[in-house]
């Protein structure tokens, strides 16, 4: 998957022009599973080089493959997501438990996340994967990454793509707000620089 995602990015990064327009930002998106390829995608762009990302979207990602935190034990945190779910999906995604600690598969793990891209992370009040997601930002911040995260109180895991639930709403509106003011920043830059 990893290998995949990257392939996919440098694609889409020397494509930007054919798909939207020359100065236009390339941004890296997903919930649960897809946060975690996001992050990491951040990390290996970030490390090989790859296209310069403007911004990185994080939706309850799955940043380790720790099940201890409290929000996996907490049982209001059972309804769409379970820590036995996660341990099955775990179980599927990397076998070798051994390697679920390196940052390809837990991002939160990484050494260093200093110069990745700005962050927008959402995480739900209810939901086994909210510890590691508001961790992963809190290692952001300290390595000196802007960030924009809020906790969604009183939602659960996929609360983003419910879109009967009110959270679904502001989660989107968050997302929206912080890719326009991305493209908006770059604007400037961009005017700045033809100045």
């Amino acid at each position: 998957a990893v290998d995949d995602s990257y392939a996919a990015l440098g694609w889409a990064g020397e494509r930007v022009e054919e798909l939207s327009r020359p100065d236009a930002p390339l941004f890296v998106a997903g919930d649960s599973a897809g946060g975690n390829l996001a992050a990491v995608m951040a990390l290996q762009a970030r490390d090989r080089g790859g296209p310069p990302i403007a911004a990185q979207i994080l939706i309850y990602p799955v940043t380790d493959a720790d099940f201890d935190r409290p929000s996996y034990t907490d049982p209001a945190n059972r309804l769409l997501l379970t820590r036995e779910g996660m341990e099955w999906f775990w179980d599927h995604y990397v076998p070798d438990a051994a390697r679920r600690v390196e940052p390809d598969a837990s991002p939160l793990r990484a050494t260093d996340l200093a110069g990745l891209p700005p962050a927008v992370v959402l995480t739900a009040e209810h939901d086994v994967l909210r510890d590691e997601g508001e961790a992963y930002a809190e290692r952001l911040e300290a390595a000196g990454v802007p960030i924009n995260f809020q906790r969604h109180e009183g939602q659960t895991h996929g609360f983003f793509t419910l879109l009967m639930l009110p959270g679904s709403e502001r989660g989107f509106q968050q997302v929206v707000k912080a890719v326009r003011a991305t493209i908006a920043e770059r604007a400037r830059e961009a005017s700045g620089a033809a100045s």
